[in-house]
């Protein structure tokens, strides 16, 4: 049986953890991920029902980020998407 993958929570821990053999870890638990590298020059300010964004922010603390990056990412998505 493989191994998880240990949660890291400093630069120091997860260096430690790449020096030793990875062979035996399953990395089935990864989660795709994006990296933001365009830089935000404007923002909106929106009023939103209290229980709407309650959802957005427990949605983005499931995908484990920040919920102006989920929110900003499913703008994109519907940008993205067929007409």
């Amino acid at each position: 049986m493989k191994k998880k993958v240990p949660r890291l929570k400093t630069d120091k821990q997860a260096e430690a953890f790449l020096a030793q053999d990875l062979s035996t870890l399953d990395f089935s638990q990864f989660k795709p991920t994006r990296f933001e590298f365009e830089k935000k020059d404007d923002q909106i300010n929106m009023r939103v029902p209290r229980p709407l964004l309650e959802a957005v922010k427990a949605r983005a603390r499931d995908r484990g980020i920040p919920y102006t990056r989920f929110i900003r990412e499913t703008l994109e998505q519907a940008m993205n998407a067929p007409k």
